[in-house]
Order: structure tokens, then C-alpha cells, then sequence
């Protein structure tokens, strides 16, 4: 598909009509969805600094370092960022991720259309939605863009930047490429296998970025978007790809990649990194895989590389809690999440995770973050109905269509229970024009997990900053929610706007928290501005839509 809906797929899965928001580009690629999805096309995201949707980095992973509820954002906002080359269409701030200390960010603008390399010509735009990554750093409070990264092989169409992820110190960037078209074999100009998807790690020695591997699956297949979504271990040397769109009809680990009667099942594949070398190290499939599951959605792994959660939102079991009836299809994309722990290089699944309401439609499982230890994990369910608000509500009462919810389980020994269900503060309050908020499309988690961001793109309210009030119809201008844990109790820290508010902004997109918890960047792929580079003209331009932005709060 040549329109920018199909760059941001999960959105279209979620009810929206892009084509109306954005129009069409160059670009695009890849086959028809799952009929099963209920899209037009695939579902699925970026992996939020952890999912987009799609995978959510937990903050860049690492060592858990302090934070807590106590160091959750209530401050100001710090950087309004804006790409070296703004451009309409680009959708800069579709996935984003932050390191450990916060002082590496990466944000990415999958409509971007240069044929350059990393740091080449950024104005040569003939590759419509080829995609790229914009890497930044700070210095006390000061952000500057370090490194303007392209894939080795870019193409149109290719929609590289849909999922990034950071190590710990900010020095290894792998970014998913889901609509990269390359059969396999080593030859990255053979487009043979349209939207077969790749992955691309990058490392930094100094100030200086340079590709390290050119991943692909081990089983590349058309439409299989391997690249949806992409999680590191804190040391960056484990690497968790999903690939929604993989049609294997194996269960479990390392099954027969032969068998493809399953489309758009989903796999993930995990990689190890020994000096500069990658590998791959398993092949895994749900326990339950099933056509039209997108199990890959969304991946996210613990500091040590030793758990992986994986998101699956067009799972279509009617169970809930933990270890229900997996066989039970009668909710499609009701959705669920995996968790599996490793042993050396030997995975077993630990967990089948659904919502305690789990209901039909609510896409439980598009984004998901866990903390440094692996023993907290957040799923987010954008298209869950509940009318309730704040936590642990009334969960059952389906007034508030595509309201949203997030859900934290935690995980005693080997043993997983829900925490807490997680609403807005503001459910339903504003007017979106007849869309829901979509609260939960995107969520990371602190590295302690006692730091939560949830992302609410669809959010109208028209107030600025930290705190406003929750009124107002600015539509589309979107929110992000900050919430912190004391014991085992949640309680929302703050209601968070863009300091500039504007219709169809998307802000809430994507998050990413710092390990610390206390620093948030989020992304708004429809902003407006005509700026370039860090904290210029806010005034949104018409010429300029979906150009995108990002946003640094401390």
C-alpha cells in the first residue's frame, strides 16, 4: 500500500481512517492484513521505548536505579525536538527510546524519505517512507542531534525507524525495519520478499555511529514484518525482533519454520552478540499460535536478557488472568501476552497473560514493558471500553468505547498475578469526535517498574503542560499519563500535555521513561511544526502536517 496508514497500521487496526489524517505518500509496501485483524492493514507498532505500538524498550533496560514513585515526572517540560530535516509526512516521534542515564535519545521518523546514509544528504527525498532515526544526546540540559541514521540498504517503502530500542549506556541502536523487502542470503538489494522485514544494529564509539549487522529472520517470508517490533538486553548484547506477520503454525520453541498454514501467526526471534558477531539463538512461537494472532507485536525483555515478554494482539481467547484456556477463540483480538524465561540459551514459556476483563476487540497486548528484573510487566489495551477511571475500577462497564486501559502484573518466583487495571483520570471526559482516547497504545515501564507511562495519541483535551485541567476539545491532540507504585498501590502522578496543543498531534504516540523513572520523552508523529532541531517555532504549519515531534520532560 502506498498510504502512510499503512506505516502506521496499529492505528488503522485501531479504528482509525489514517487515509483521512494523513493522505498518501510514497512508499509503502507489504501484502494484505490478517482478515482476522478487523485492519486494512496489519496491526502492530513500534516498540515504545518498549510499542508502540509494538514493543516498548523498558527505558533502555539496565540496572535498576533507584526512581520509585517519588522520582515519577511532576516537573516541566525540557526539549521540544524536532528532525534536522522536518518535512511533511516524515512522522518523526513514532518510536522513540531513551537510555538508562537519559542523556542518549532516539527517535524515529519512518515517513522520512532520503535514499542517504548515516549522516548523508538529508534533503534527497526519493524514497518515499524508506524511514530513518535521529539519534540525540544531552549535556546538562542542553539536547543537540548527534547522529542522522539510515539503513545500510535504504528503500521505498521500507519504514525503517516503525521500532527502535537502547542499550543501557545509549552505545548499541538496533531499529526495526518492518517493510524491508530483501529474500534473505545476505544480498540487502534483492527486494524478492516484499515487507519480509529487517533489523539493524548500530553502535557508537565516541560521538560516532556505525552499522554493525544487517538481521534477518532466519525463515524470511512476505508480509511477515519481522523488525514490528524490537527489545535489548541492558548490555546490548540480546536482541528480542518481532515479526507479526510470520505464518508458522509451530507452538513453542525452536518448532518447524517449514509449516506456514498459520498466517500471520507471529514469531519472535532472539539473537545473542559475541564481540561483534550476531547470531541467532531461538525461534518463538506462542504456545497457542493461531492465524491472525500477530504474536510479535510487541516485545520487551529484562535488563539481563533473561525474560522476554511478547505482545499478541489479535489472540482470540476469551480467557482471563493467568494460565487460562488458551484453546477458547471465542473473543477475537481480545489479545494476550507471553512471558518466557531463559536458562542458558534453552526458553520455556512461564506465563499466559491475559486481561482480568478481557473482552473482544480490546487489543490487549499491542504495547508491553517490563522492569530491569523482569518481575513487573505492563500491557497496554488501547481498545478496551471500560467507562471507569483512575485505578482499579469498575471494569465491566463498556460505555467508553476504545477508552483504554493498562494493566501491571508482577511475578513471585515463577508465579504471575495482575497488580493493578489502570484508567485515565479523564476517561471520556473530552469529545474526540466519536474515537475513544486509545489509552495503553503505547507504555514503558521504569527499570524498579515502580514508574509507569502510559501514552494516549487519541486524548482531546486542549490544556498545555503538566497538570492542566482535563477539559477542552482539541481534537486528537493526545496525552500521556504518569503513574507511580508505593507497596503495591498505583496512583496517577500526572496528567501530561505537548506545551504546544494542537489538533491531530498524536502526542502520547510513544513513551519511554528513563531508568530512573524520572524523565519522560514522548512522541507526536502529527505534529505540525515547521521547526528544525531543538526548541524552535512551536507554531504549527498547515504545510507541515504530520511532520512529527518530540517531546522531553524532567
Amino acid at each position: 500500500m502506498g498510504c502512510k496508514e499503512r506505516i502506521v497500521g496499529w492505528a488503522v487496526c485501531l479504528g482509525l481512517s489514517f487515509a483521512l489524517l494523513v493522505g498518501c505518500s510514497g512508499g509503502g509496501g507489504g501484502d494484505a492484513p490478517p482478515s482476522g485483524a478487523g485492519a486494512t492493514a496489519p496491526a502492530g507498532a513500534p516498540s515504545a521505548g518498549g510499542g508502540g505500538l509494538g514493543g516498548v524498550p523498558s527505558a533502555g533496560s539496565g540496572v535498576a536505579s533507584g526512581g520509585g514513585g517519588a522520582a515519577a515526572i511532576v516537573g516541566a517540560q525540557e526539549a521540544y525536538i524536532k528532525a534536522s530535516n522536518s518535512g511533511f509526512g516524515d512522522l518523526f516521534g513514532a518510536a522513540i527510546a531513551l537510555s538508562a542515564d537519559g542523556n542518549t535519545l532516539a527517535v524515529a521518523a519512518v515517513g522520512e524519505s532520503s535514499a542517504a546514509g548515516v549522516n548523508g544528504d538529508q534533503t534527497d527525498n526519493t524514497l518515499g517512507a524508506a524511514g530513518a532515526v535521529y539519534v540525540l544526546v544531552r549535556s546538562g540540559a542542553t539536547w543537540v542531534q548527534q547522529a542522522y541514521i539510515k539503513a545500510s540498504n535504504p528503500d521505498a517503502g521500507d519504514e525503517f525507524g516503525t521500532s527502535v530500542a537502547l542499550s543501557a549506556d545509549g552505545d548499541t541502536l538496533v531499529v526495526g525495519a518492518p517493510g524491508e523487502s530483501s529474500a534473505g542470503g545476505g544480498n540487502q538489494a534483492d527486494n524478492a520478499a516484499p515487507a519480509a522485514g529487517a533489523a539493524y544494529v548500530f553502535i557508537r564509539s565516541g560521538t560516532t555511529w556505525t552499522q554493525q549487522a544487517y538481521i534477518k529472520a532466519s525463515n524470511p517470508q512476505v508480509a511477515a514484518e519481522f523488525g514490528i517490533s524490537v527489545a535489548l538486553s541492558g548490555d546490548g548484547d540480546m536482541l528480542a525482533v518481532g515479526a507479526q506477520g510470520e505464518s508458522g503454525a509451530a507452538t513453542g520453541i525452536d518448532g518447524n519454520q517449514a509449516n506456514n498454514t498459520a498466517p500471520f501467526a507471529g514469531a519472535v526471534y532472539m539473537f545473542v552478540r559475541s564481540g561483534g558477531t550476531w547470531t541467532q539463538q531461538t525461534y518463538v512461537k506462542a504456545s497457542n499460535a493461531s492465524a491472525n494472532d500477530l504474536f510479535g507485536a510487541a516485545v520487551a525483555l529484562s535488563a539481563d536478557g533473561g525474560t522476554l515478554a511478547v505482545g499478541a494482539l489479535g489472540e482470540a481467547s476469551a480467557a482471563t488472568g493467568i494460565a487460562g484456556d488458551q484453546a477458547n477463540n471465542a473473543a477475537p483480538d481480545a489479545g494476550a501476552a507471553y512471558v518466557f524465561v531463559r536458562s542458558g540459551t534453552s526458553w520455556v514459556q512461564q506465563a499466559y497473560v491475559k486481561a482480568s476483563n478481557a473482552g473482544e476487540g480490546d487489543f490487549f497486548g499491542v504495547s508491553l514493558s517490563l522492569s530491569a528484573d523482569g518481575n513487573t510487566l505492563a500491557v497496554g489495551a488501547p481498545r478496551e471500553d471500560s467507562a471507569s477511571s483512575g485505578i482499579n475500577g469498575e471494569p465491566l462497564d463498556d460505555t467508553a468505547v476504545d477508552a483504554g486501559a493498562a494493566y501491571v502484573f508482577v511475578r513471585s518466583a515463577s508465579t504471575w498475578s495482575q497488580q493493578s487495571y489502570v484508567k485515565a483520570s479523564n476517561t471520556g471526559v473530552t469529545d474526540s469526535g466519536g474515537f475513544g482516547e486509545l489509552f495503553g497504545a503505547a507504555v514503558a515501564l521504569s527499570q524498579d517498574g515502580n514508574v509507569l507511562a502510559v501514552g494516549a495519541p487519541l486524548e482531546s483535551g486542549d490544556a498545555t503542560g503538566i497538570g492542566g485541567d482535563h477539559s477542552g476539545d482539541t481534537f486528537l491532540s493526545g496525552a500521556t499519563y504518569v503513574f507511580s507504585r508505593a507497596g503495591s498501590t498505583w496512583a496517577q502522578d500526572a496528567y501530561v500535555k505537548a506545551s504546544n496543543t494542537a489538533l491531530g498531534s498524536l502526542f502520547g504516540f510513544h513513551v519511554a521513561l528513563n531508568g530512573a523513572g524520572s524523565e519522560l520523552a514522548v512522541g507526536a508523529l502529527g505534529e505540525a511544526g515547521a521547526a528544525t532541531g531543538i526548541n524552535g517555532d512551536q507554531t504549527a504549519n498547515p504545510a507541515f502536517a504530520f511532520s512529527g515531534a518530540a517531546y522531553v520532560f524532567r
